[in-house]
């Protein structure tokens, strides 16, 4: 048998590809720190559980294509608390996150078209892409600026007569670099004048820190017609399992594209969006509350990372990941050395090697990017495991 040529053309996740050998670890008795993977141990609020439980039709029949109409409402009410209008048709309820992208490149995308995404960045996107026959290419960034990429200039440098789309997560995975307003609109003008359009994946958008104001490429209507948001409830409520995304455009001739595709695969599941309707209308204080949180992490992960000799990032500034450089020439010999060989009074910890994350060859062998998705004790002792962990691998290199 032989494997479609997208196929072979895809990577294994960064994130994912060394679990079996952090099961493995689990199962000879250690504790391994999960820095990884950005499942959060906050507790989803019980307001969806709730939902759910009170969920009282007789049958759980199949949901309209689009979305149940309470989720639908829900979303627009969230939306009006960033002055944004929609309405149902402007939304449509996918299988998390990670379909709406899916849909998104299936709908822009002809076989060698190109998505300009900001390196380093989500490894998913590379799959979606190949997907629908397009294919990423970066707008190379860097630690030393902040990972800043809002810059017409380097954003143009970029563009060939395949380019079709730029692809944002704001703010990011991995690096947690943010977007104003201002940077958003400098992003809109290159698009309006390339003829591009603009996936926003907004998925973390209330994790903003140090006096940063969440927002939405939707606050730039003049610009509505090329605005595709991918939105979730996967990280920002902690509810990665229920599988509940949203594609938000007022671009009509795009969601009409977009509904053959969902009407294809039928519905998102009935009861999730029940319980994601609830999600919605929460108060401002859980935002504020959950950010508080996420902040406080980060703080003691840059803390404790300061302590290792060679050391270099850029503090975060959003979401809750950080992508930084130790003085390794090879991060996944280091990685497999902490989960195969190393252990401190039975623990040891796992990160994401930062190489996948990039579609230059080359780039972020000697990154990793961490998760900071655990309690503050836990993400306290997992950066120090870290930090004995690669004093153990030089002393074995005769370092």
């Amino acid at each position: 048998m032989k494997l479609s040529n997208k196929v072979e053309a895809m990577q294994f996740s960064p994130i994912r590809k060394f679990n079996p050998y952090g099961i493995k670890a689990e199962q000879e008795g250690k504790k391994v720190y999960h820095l990884n993977i950005g499942q959060p141990d906050v507790e989803t609020p019980a307001c969806f559980m709730e939902a759910i439980r009170n969920f009282d039709e007789k049958v759980i029949a199949y949901a309209e294509s689009g979305g149940r109409p309470e989720l639908l409402d829900a979303a627009i009410d969230y939306f009006k608390t960033y002055d944004v209008e929609l309405e149902r048709g402007d939304i449509m309820v996918t299988n998390g996150g990670s379909e709406a992208l899916s849909m998104s490149f299936i709908s822009l995308l002809n076989e060698g078209d190109e998505v300009l995404v900001p390196e380093p960045y989500y490894t998913n996107y590379a799959t979606f892409a190949l997907m629908a026959g397009g294919v990423v290419k970066p707008i190379p960034t860097t630690s030393e600026d902040g990972f800043f990429y809002a810059d017409a200039a380097k954003i143009e440098a970029c563009i060939t007569p395949k380019t079709k789309a730029i692809c944002c997560l704001e703010p990011g995975n991995p690096t947690g670099n943010c977007l104003t307003l201002d940077d958003m609109r400098v992003i809109c003008e290159v698009a309006e004048k390339h003829d591009l359009m603009i996936i926003a994946d907004e998925v973390y958008r209330e994790f903003v820190y140090d006096g940063g104001t969440p927002g939405t490429f939707l606050q730039l209507p003049e610009y509505a017609d090329r605005v595709i948001v991918v939105d979730s409830v996967s990280k920002r409520f902690s509810a990665c399992g229920a599988r509940i995304g949203l594609l938000i455009s007022k671009n009509k001739e795009f969601m009409s594209g977009i509904m053959k595709i969902a009407q294809g695969r039928l519905c998102v599941s009935t009861v999730d969006q029940i319980g994601a309707a609830a999600l919605f209308r929460l108060p401002a204080s859980y935002y504020d509350e959950v950010k508080a949180e996420y902040c406080g992490r980060r703080d003691v992960v840059v803390e404790e990372l300061n302590k290792i000799p060679g050391f270099s990032a850029p503090t975060p500034r959003g979401s809750f990941y950080m992508t930084c450089k130790l003085p390794v020439d090879d991060i996944e010999d280091f990685l497999m050395f902490l989960l195969t060989e190393f252990e401190d009074n039975g623990e040891t910890v796992m990160f994401a090697p930062a190489e996948g994350f990039y579609a230059t060859p080359g780039k972020g062998k000697d990154e990793i990017r961490i998760a900071y998705v655990l309690k503050k004790e836990d993400m306290k002792r997992g950066v120090e495991l870290i930090r004995l962990g690669l004093e153990a691998y030089n002393k074995k290199l005769g370092k």
